[in-house]
């Protein structure tokens, strides 16, 4: 099949975007594991406030991408800008300082099991200095309501439900109030009202913090609720590009499956 970027039909959502200000520029990105090429040059401009989704089957490449974006992995080749900052050349100390404006929501939620609520969202705080209880339980109090948990605040992860899981895991995530949020694989393991809940409050994050985000999914119904953009990756490179109406009209019969 020729690559080729679909053609979009219904622009306003990606028109409107591209007219702000782009916090986030990759450029011919590449990495590979030994003979696996996973990603074979990557191009992406995300702009402030856009919600864009990566579609694509297991296995494509979707979670190295954003792995590589806060450089727990390092790429091959390629650029990448982020907030106006070189994220492939800045050294540990400035790259600690980035990671701080961008919040990382693993597939897991990674929640501590030996901590309660309380705790576990405390935890990235300590990246804060001169701040004193009273704000911390503030901060924590704030984002526990944005994900609709604030009775759980002690309540341990074993108590919790795998979707309170997800949004304990979400409130950690937007505590330090970060410009980007990167989702990786943000419904997976829920049942579907629990995803259509999840993918929701994406989106209210999204309004709320004014957030910039990219959202790894192979869920179709995460990615029409919460895509301002949708990108379709494969053999390594994006071959599609568009709204979810545009793509689900798409010519491309491989492309078009994600969506029938």
């Amino acid at each position: 099949m020729e690559k080729t970027i679909e053609d979009i039909s219904d622009k306003k959502a990606t028109t409107d975007a591209v007219a702000t200000e782009a916090v986030m520029n990759i450029e011919n990105l590449k990495i590979s594991f030994g003979d696996n090429h996973v990603l074979n040059g990557i191009n992406l401009k995300v702009a402030k406030g856009e919600n864009v989704v990566v579609l694509g089957k297991s296995g494509s490449g979707k979670s190295v991408l954003i792995k590589c974006i806060v450089r727990l992995l390092d790429i091959d080749e390629g650029s990448m800008t982020l907030l106006g900052q070189d994220i492939v050349a800045v050294q540990d100390a400035e790259l600690n300082e980035m990671r701080k404006k961008v919040g990382f929501l693993f597939q897991s939620a990674a929640l501590y099991d030996s901590m309660t609520v309380r705790e576990n969202l405390e935890f990235p705080l300590r990246q804060v200095k001169n701040q004193s209880q009273e704000e911390k339980n503030k901060l924590v109090e704030d984002a526990l309501k944005s994900v609709g948990l604030a009775d759980a605040i002690d309540l341990s992860p074993s108590e919790l439900s795998g979707g309170m899981r997800k949004r304990v895991g979400l409130a950690r995530t937007i505590i330090l109030k970060p410009e980007i949020i990167l989702y990786d694989e943000p419904t997976t393991g829920l049942d579907p009202i629990t995803a259509k809940e999840i993918s929701k409050l994406i989106l209210d994050i999204q309004k709320e913090y004014q957030s910039t985000s990219i959202i790894i999914t192979h869920d179709i119904e995460c990615a029409r609720i919460t895509a301002n953009r949708i990108l379709v990756l494969k053999d390594g490179v994006f071959i599609a590009e568009g709204t979810f109406e545009a793509l689900k009209k798409s010519e491309d019969e491989w492309v078009r499956s994600f969506f029938e």
